[in-house]
């Protein structure tokens, strides 16, 4: 039994999923959808993610969606306010009664023949199988599993007599007052978490293998103070946003054009806030500015917690856990009663959704993507994946306007099918996304590749995506245009319905 025949399905309810809802309401207001949620809350990673002090490791004048202006005076945000934002972009166009919550989509089967993809989803509120049709898939399902994450096997790991906690799994309501907490890792995550815990913990250790580029960047931005006293909202938010992509596009090429440059100013800022105690080793990465993120102190709160003496950080390997904490390589031995595994994401495609193409299993690992919007050979579904170097939600905002403009391009022509296919014998696969972050290593297996040249190449720029997405020829010779044996026979009992 069919549970729902829509236009379009949108897999995932968090950030890219409700703005990709809010893209189409805008823009396609005759096209019907739903969006399919695992989980039973608005927000994907804003409402999974619930550790101390979680925030954006973007400005929210570009991780905010280009239609609803960030009003919140703090440019990095909470993931409380952040969660709050996308709720109230859910209320405003009114997308909420189209969410189905606890719907865990297992398998996909698109059939040429139809036209048509076949979502099989288990309904965790009933227990049961259902079956969503539906002529197009937009997957915000987005880059990793949501069930755990990823941890790497540590010797002696049950001999620890105190706790162990993944920030994706953290505990509702845990205490870690006058605690001795060890933070494994020196991401984004950990680098919130040190700071963060020190309001209750006894003391917040940072245990990394090796150092992470950070950077302390100002909460108080004065100049949208003024802004908003004499500026409509809306102006005030465009100019904020433009100034801050110009600022982040810049500073990445420069970072790339003169990397020891760039390391020097980095390298310099961190002195500067940390102080002449604290060796400089543990802020001194051996890899150039942008081989991995640069991680967002604001206001320096990580160095002050450092400088107070509430926190610090070890440059060390891991030799076994104790019973009482981590015994390091060097001989040290870190005392904890809270360790927390700050160590990354488990990479997941497509929500680890099986996908089958005219009854043949679709390995997305082996395609290559298309304008970061499709996938080579996979008919009438684009996926949303942000950017690397700058906010996610700026190329989510392209992408979904791009698949409206292909959605109404469609209706015009006529056609029901769509299908990237490579027809340059020179262009040639590569690896997606050229990073060293672990995360990003051990998944080289699992995700699509990038090709060699436009329009398969990934540029990682935000400007050049915008001219392309926006402006370039939907029918550009690259995508396939058809419609199936079934719709054209339609046509033609239509037609002479009509003509007889």
């Amino acid at each position: 039994m069919i549970e729902e025949n829509v236009d379009v399905l949108i897999i995932g309810a968090g950030l890219s999923g409700i703005g990709a809802a809010s893209h189409l309401t805008r823009e396609c207001p005759g096209k019907s959808f739903v969006i399919l949620e695992g989980r039973d809350a608005i927000g994907g990673t804003w409402d999974l993610f619930r550790y101390p002090g979680i925030r954006s490791d973007s400005d929210m004048f570009t991780l905010g969606y280009n239609f609803k202006p960030w009003t919140g005076k703090k440019g990095i945000a909470d993931g409380d306010s952040i969660r709050e934002y996308i709720c109230e972009t859910a209320d405003e166009h009114n997308v909420k009664d189209k969410i189905r919550f606890g719907h865990q989509v297992t398998r996909l089967s698109w059939s040429t023949q139809e036209s048509m993809w076949t979502l099989e989803v288990d309904d965790k509120n009933t227990q049961e199988k259902k079956i969503f049709k539906s002529n197009f898939i937009i997957s915000c399902a987005g880059y990793y599993n949501y069930k755990a994450g990823y941890e790497p096997e540590f010797k002696g790991r049950d001999r620890f007599q105190g706790t162990v906690i993944h920030p994706q799994l953290w505990p509702k309501d845990f205490d870690y007052s006058d605690k001795r907490v060890v933070v494994i890792g020196s991401g984004a995550t950990a680098v919130t978490l040190v700071p963060a815990m020190t309001d209750k913990a006894k003391h917040v250790t940072m245990l990394q293998r090796s150092p992470s580029y950070v950077i302390a960047v100002p909460q108080a931005d004065t100049l949208l103070r003024k802004m908003r006293e004499y500026l409509p909202e809306k102006w005030v938010y465009r100019l904020v946003r433009t100034r801050n992509v110009l600022f982040s596009m810049a500073f990445y090429r420069f970072c790339l054009a003169f990397p020891d440059k760039a390391r020097k100013f980095l390298m310099s800022g961190v002195e500067k806030e940390i102080g002449p105690n604290v060796d400089m080793k543990h802020f001194s990465p051996a890899y150039n500015p942008w081989d991995e993120r640069v991680c967002a102190v604001p206001d320096g709160d990580m160095f002050t917690a450092i400088k107070r003496g509430d926190a610090s950080v070890v440059t060390d390997h891991i030799e076994t856990f104790t019973e009482q904490g981590i015994k390091l390589k060097s001989g040290e031995e870190l005392e904890a009663d809270i360790i927390i595994t700050a160590t990354g994401l488990d990479l997941q495609m497509f929500g680890g959704m099986q996908i089958i193409v005219d009854g043949e299993t679709f390995d997305t690992s082996k395609k290559m993507g298309y304008r970061g919007v499709m996938l080579e050979g996979l008919p009438n579904m684009g996926a949303i994946f942000g950017y690397t170097n700058a906010s996610w939600t700026l190329k989510a905002d392209l992408v979904t306007k791009y698949l409206c403009r292909l959605l109404k391009y469609m209706d015009r022509e006529g056609v029901r099918q769509c299908t990237p296919k490579n027809v340059d014998a020179l262009v040639k696969p590569e690896a997606v996304i050229k990073m060293q972050s672990g995360y990003i290593k051990r998944a080289e297996g699992k995700v699509p590749k990038q090709g060699s040249k436009h329009p398969w190449k990934l540029y990682q720029n935000y400007a050049f995506d915008m001219a392309t997405l926006k402006f370039t020829k939907i029918n550009d010779g690259v995508l396939e245009f058809s419609n199936s044996s079934e719709s054209i026979a339609d046509e033609n009992i239509d037609s002479n319905a009509v003509t007889g």
